[in-house]
């Protein structure tokens, strides 16, 4: 598993290199993609350490939501 400063690392660089229209989707992806690793973070943590605006809270926590559903529809986060 990898440690939270690792994780900020990987979505941040994920997110530096989306083309400029696909930042807010590549941001959803990952946010679903290291929910399990993060969700028991309080959500302005997560902001920081992503390095995003804390008015995106609300986003984090949406995305949490979702994957929970995605996942038991079938989706693996490992493959995103």
């Amino acid at each position: 598993m990898d440690s939270e400063q690792e994780i900020y690392a990987a979505i941040r660089k994920a997110l530096s290199e989306a083309a400029p229209r696909a930042k807010y989707a590549e941001m959803h992806l990952q946010l679903i993609k290291y929910a399990d690793q993060l969700k028991h973070l309080p959500r302005e943590d997560i902001c920081d350490g992503i390095g995003i605006n804390q008015s995106f809270r609300t986003v984090v926590a949406k995305m949490f939501k979702i994957v929970e559903r995605l996942k038991a529809a079938g989706l693996d986060t490992n493959k995103i």
